[in-house]
């Protein structure tokens, strides 16, 4: 299990972007890539209100997954295309636990969110000449978003650094659960409560849902 790919991007002025600007863009660092609390040196998000923060410091997709959208979308998809700041490879990110812990290099990693797809998302696609037809419905279905990271540990990783998992909390809350629950299956949404350090965004969802 290692991080085959880091991927930072600042924001840049995109007409198409909802709100004039986008940090999807990004490219690849071969160095050391210092970690800090709000995520990778050199990494910065333009939609604040929806993205960044503690609780989505860092995300991650895997290769693999990247692979499969390959075939299904009759071209090839680099690392780094769908926004992640690490692609990694031989760890299935998405039946990760939500609170489980990655080391990679001196730096700990904590599966903490999960990504949700938008309209900015489907235009990146688009203009990258991939077929977004439905796109955030089909990525959606899916239900392999790839995990947001909070950062436990500050330090330094690399390509090629391995990803050492050090903790597994055992509740069987995975990343895929989590992102049902929040879109197509809300009656999951109870289960997340089983998390330790569930994202106060995530409870607020669970808590409207057990009260409605």
């Amino acid at each position: 299990m290692q991080v085959v790919s880091v991927n930072v991007g600042r924001p840049r002025p995109a007409a198409w972007a909802g709100i004039g600007r986008t940090s999807i863009d990004k490219h690849q660092v071969s160095g050391p890539v210092a970690v800090r609390r709000l995520g990778l040196e050199g990494d910065e998000v333009s939609d604040t209100r929806h993205h960044g923060g503690t609780e989505q410091a860092v995300y991650a997709f895997a290769r693999e997954d990247l692979d499969r959208w390959a075939e299904r979308l009759g071209r090839e998809v680099s690392d780094g295309h769908f926004g992640e700041n690490l692609t990694t490879r031989g760890l299935d990110v998405n039946e990760c636990e939500v609170g489980e812990r990655w080391r990679i290099g001196t730096a700990v990693l904590e599966v903490a969110s999960v990504r949700t797809p938008c309209n900015d998302f489907k235009t990146w696609q688009r203009r990258h000449g991939f077929d977004d037809r439905a796109w955030v419905r089909r990525f959606t279905e899916d239900a392999r978003p790839g995990p947001y990271l909070r950062v436990v540990q500050e330090g330094e990783l690399a390509v090629g650094d391995a990803i050492e998992v050090v903790h597994q909390p055992g509740h069987g809350v995975t990343v895929s659960t989590m992102f049902r629950a929040l879109t197509t299956e809300r009656a999951l949404l109870p289960e997340l409560l089983r998390v330790e350090g569930l994202t106060p965004k995530a409870r607020r969802r669970v808590e409207a849902y057990v009260e409605g």
